[in-house]
């Protein structure tokens, strides 16, 4: 049995880690409104870097779409509450299914394209749903967009939101990193290093890709789920298509085949975001941050500490010489 809990651990590690930052977190700054708003926001961004982990970092398919895909199941929950009144937490499957069904079909229209040629694609699908919301008429808002989204009741003020914010991203983080040490988590990351491999080992490449696309997508939703119903108010510019490119970027700092790199990107970025004054300056700081991590770490800021941690367990192991010709 220690044994058991011992692998589980290790499996779990991220979460473990979380849990420990959002409790500390949560023992500090539990009456600071601000610190709140800005874990809750945070929270909004790890669970779409999340959703870029799950399918860049694992599959290698580059997806620029994610705020597009969260803006889908941010309005779908929103009209359906705001429209017909619908509970959130009903609202809340079509929030998900939503995206995942339009992930899953963009996956297989554009999925053979080159890896360029998709993220071009997925970027031009994030701005056809800004337009399309734009052009909603009385269902989407248009340009002025949908006020009056109702808060949760079971999360009514910013400690209890804060905590849900960063329970569902825990959970994420752990159904992510049981999906690794799977079969079918093997199989995508087998796609991810050879298309051609994955074949000849008897994959459905279009098939598993579409599918892992569209939970990426679905998981995009329910961050858009979580965000309208702490901001009860959405427009088309709420969660722009350029957002999306910024995930991505904090994901790549944080380490892209790394469950934990998505999580420490985005809190990074988030970090450097609120410490510079204007979008200028947070623009240049990005760029800046990425060649330095493309230079000094390929990998990612996880994959650095785990390269330097492996060698360091390489220098600890004793060296055994070899067996002389006498000995033999």
């Amino acid at each position: 049995m220690p044994e058991v809990l011992q692998r589980l651990a290790a499996r779990q590690t991220t979460a473990l880690l979380l849990i420990l930052g959002v409790a500390v977190y949560t023992v500090f700054f539990a009456a600071v409104p601000a610190r709140l708003d800005l874990s809750i926001s945070t929270a909004v961004y790890a669970l779409l870097a999340l959703s870029v982990a799950l399918i860049y970092g694992q599959a290698g398919v580059l997806s620029v779409a994610q705020a597009g895909f969260a803006a889908v199941g941010a309005y779908a929950t929103a009209i359906l509450t705001t429209r017909w009144d619908i509970p959130p937490l009903i609202s809340l499957f079509a929030a998900i299914l939503l995206p995942a069904l339009l992930g899953f079909l963009l996956s297989r229209v554009v999925g053979s394209l080159s890896h360029l040629s998709l993220a071009v694609a997925t970027l031009v699908f994030g701005e056809i749903v800004t337009i399309v919301l734009r052009e909603g008429g009385t269902l989407t808002g248009g340009y002025v967009g949908l006020s009056g989204i109702p808060g949760l009741a079971f999360a009514p003020d910013l400690l209890a939101y804060h905590l849900l914010a960063w329970g569902v991203v825990i959970v994420v983080v752990i159904l992510c990193s049981n999906l690794i040490t799977t079969t079918r988590g093997r199989a995508y990351q087998t796609i991810g290093h050879d298309p051609l491999r994955a074949e000849a080992d008897g994959i459905n490449v279009p098939k598993s890709t579409a599918l892992l696309f569209g939970c990426s997508a679905g998981l995009a939703g329910l961050a858009g789920w979580l965000y309208a119903h702490y901001m009860t108010f959405l427009a088309p510019e709420s969660l722009p298509a350029s957002l999306s490119i910024t995930v991505v970027l904090m994901v790549v700092v944080g380490g892209r085949r790394h469950i934990a790199g998505a999580i420490v990107g985005t809190i990074l970025l988030v970090a450097l975001q609120n410490a510079m004054p204007t979008e200028e300056s947070q623009g240049l700081l990005y760029g800046a941050v990425l060649v330095l991590v493309l230079i000094a770490a390929p990998d990612g800021l996880v994959g650095l500490v785990n390269w330097w941690r492996d060698r360091r367990r390489r220098a600890a192991r004793p060296i055994i010489p070899e067996p002389t010709a006498q000995e033999v």
